[in-house]
């Protein structure tokens, strides 16, 4: 009896850590800052070690969503699109299908799996959110946001990477009278729908903030900025956010009261403060010169790092004024990511570079080019467990950064 007790404690004792995998697109808290130690300070001339790679995912741009036991990716062949888990060496352990994904122009699925509580979740190009069994691929439930919330598709298709809080998952839709939603994570049904401004969407990666006792959920649609009260869809406060082609595809920046917003194609961040009621905002600066169009941006020690898109450069700006510290064009402008200190910039010219930001420069300490996959070098990166995951196109790549 003890030793059957004993088993059962145990099983239950595994169930409960699995079950504690909390993964979400550019890290835990949504910007961009791995909490690792023990990492690489410099690397070989040819690039940290390559553990593995698998190179059939078909197109895409995903980042991997790794957990304590399995790797998650999506890819599109066929025009269908599947999620594929790996364990932490590489073997694949089933792939499983999604439904029809966006292949009309830069094909292929754009959204990172989001894990919680043993479910994963998922936005198709056109606009299909699924519910997953974790351990095997299953549908547990999915929602059509064209057809059941009247959503409006976009020019290059529905990118976001979904936003969870509590039972709820959001997402910005983009109709007249569901522009924004909230879905029961169990079971895809309505929680609530917000009106918003009645504007399309604009392949933007919603954030979750929380000021003055509110939960805020911050997105951006066609010409705004959004902040939605998470808990029962009132719009709290608009601010204008327009450029060529209304894409504004980053996650916003928070910290003490302040939320800095940034998109492309040479409309650049706006820093706003919120109200002490988080009821109001007001602008307090705006830059030009840092307009990253899809790459994010990360926040450290008074600093604001990223790459612009018009200014295809690297760009330091002071969180405080906005004022640009300084710059580099030592590789072509990408998403970055940062840990120990250190940026990892992964360039559109398909070079990853280990970076160390200094009060007066970006110090390019290593690069390395990306040997495998296709297309555009968009997704990106991810440090786990003293890993770097890089993916391009068809391949994903697993570098060990570990001391």
């Amino acid at each position: 009896m003890k030793i059957k007790l004993t088993v059962v404690f145990m099983l239950l004792i595994t169930s409960q850590l699995f079950s504690q995998d909390f993964v979400q697109w550019r890290g835990i808290n949504r910007d961009g800052i791995y909490h690792e130690s023990g990492l690489l300070k410099e690397w070989p001339e040819n690039g940290p070690q390559l553990l593995w790679h698998y190179d059939g995912l078909g197109e895409g741009h995903a980042s991997a969503a790794v957990t304590s036991d399995v790797v998650f990716t999506t890819g599109t062949l066929d025009a269908i699109t599947y999620v594929f888990a790996f364990n932490h060496e590489g073997k694949l352990l089933w792939k499983s299908e999604v439904g029809k994904e966006w292949v009309e122009s830069w094909p292929g699925v754009r959204t990172t799996p989001l894990i919680k509580d043993n479910k994963l979740y998922l936005m198709t190009g056109y606009g299909l959110i699924v519910c997953m069994n974790q351990q095997n691929g299953e549908i547990i439930w999915k929602v059509d946001i064209m057809n059941d919330y009247d959503g409006r598709n976009i020019v290059w298709g529905m990118c976001e990477n979904l936003v969870i809080d509590g039972d709820k998952i959001f997402c910005t839709v983009g109709g007249i009278e569901a522009n924004v939603i909230a879905l029961h994570k169990d079971t895809g049904e309505l929680i609530w729908k917000s009106k918003g401004k009645g504007e399309k969407s604009a392949y933007n990666t919603p954030g979750l903030i929380e000021w003055a006792g509110l939960k805020i959920y911050v997105t951006a649609t066609e010409f705004s900025i959004l902040g939605i009260n998470a808990d029962n869809g009132e719009l709290l406060w608009s601010h204008p956010q327009t450029n060529q082609y209304s894409v504004h595809a980053n996650s916003p920046l928070f910290k003490d009261g302040k939320l800095y917003s940034v998109s492309g194609y040479g409309w650049g961040g706006t820093m706003l403060q919120l109200s002490k009621d988080g009821k109001s905002i007001t602008e307090l600066w705006r830059n030009e010169s840092l307009d990253s169009r899809m790459g994010g941006v990360v926040l450290d020690n008074g600093k604001i790092y990223g790459g612009g898109d018009k200014s295809r450069k690297w760009v330091c700006l002071d969180w405080e004024t906005g004022k640009e510290l300084y710059d580099s064009k030592e590789i072509a402008s990408g998403n970055l990511i940062m840990a120990e200190g250190l940026l990892y910039w992964y360039g559109t010219s398909g070079e990853v570079a280990l970076v160390r930001p200094t009060e007066t420069n970006f110090e390019v300490i290593s690069k390395f080019k990306v040997p495998y996959g296709s297309a555009q070098h968009w997704a990106h990166l991810v440090i786990d467990h003293q890993k770097l995951y890089v993916r391009h196109g068809n391949s994903l790549m697993v570098y060990s950064i570990a001391e």
